[in-house]
Order: structure tokens, then sequence, then C-alpha cells
């Protein structure tokens, strides 16, 4: 009834643990990246929520006035260099408002808007036509911009 002999139907081999283990540790591997991928996909989302309108307005409208510094520097003042690069300061100047909403009712901030808008408007009436004259327009709205970015920056 008893046997004393061992079980020698495996051929005297053990059954091996590591395979079990090498595959319980791939399939925790696998799990954790997924589990990393939806964090960072979730915290990413997150910033989706904000708004980039105010730093979009800002980063193109600084685009625009390097570009009217480099066609100064290349020498290249005339007003069809010049007027494609006003204009859009302009239109983009129509929406500083709405793009800063925590900033449209103060009457400061609107006080530099307007300036901001006067003197691009001016630069639109008269283009400039010259080196000296774009220089004189880039010094104006650049002061109008540090104006309000020593206010409310």
């Amino acid at each position: 009834m008893s046997n004393p002999q061992p079980d020698t139907s495996h051929d005297g081999k053990r059954p091996a643990n590591g395979a079990k283990y090498l595959i319980l540790l791939l399939v925790g591997l696998v799990i954790g990246v997924i589990a990393t991928v939806m964090v960072l996909r979730a915290v990413e989302g997150r910033k989706d929520w904000q708004d980039h309108f105010p730093e979009a307005a800002m980063r193109v409208m600084a685009a625009h006035s390097a570009q009217l510094q480099i066609s100064m520097k290349a020498n290249r003042c005339s007003a069809t260099d010049t007027l494609p690069h006003l204009q859009a300061l302009r239109t983009i100047a129509n929406d500083l408002e709405p793009a800063l909403p925590g900033l449209s009712d103060d009457k400061r901030f609107a006080e530099h808007a307007s300036r901001f808008r006067a003197t691009l408007d001016a630069a639109l009436a008269s283009p400039p036509l010259n080196c000296e004259g774009l220089a004189e327009t880039t010094r104006k709205i650049g002061e109008d911009c540090k104006a309000c970015h020593q206010d409310f920056r």
C-alpha cells in the first residue's frame, strides 16, 4: 500500500519554477508599462484644458516683431517687406482683450492695448519706406509692448 519508492514518472526531473517566475515577471512588466502610459496620457490630457490663446497671441506677435528686426538688419525695409508683418500685428492687436480675459476689464490694460493699436494704425497709414523709418516704428512698437509687460507680466 505504501510505496517507499519515489515517483519516477518525470524521468527524475523536477518541474522548473524559474519559467513560471519569468512569465510572471514579464506579465508584470507589460502591465506596468501599460499603466505608466495611461498615467502619462492622463497627465498630458490635463494640460489640454488650459487656454493656449494668450501665449499663442504673444508668441505670434513676437515672431512678427522679430521679422521686422530681421528685415531691418538685412536692409529690406521697403513697404512691401514690412507691411505684411505690421498688418499681422494689427490683426492680433484686435484680439488682445479676448486673449487675456482676466485683464480686459483693467483700465490700464485697455489703455496699453489702445496705444499699441494706435501705433500700428499710424504705421499702416504711413508705412515706413526706409530702414530709419522702420527703426522708429519698431522702437515705438517695442515701447508699447514693454510698457504693458512691465505692468502685467
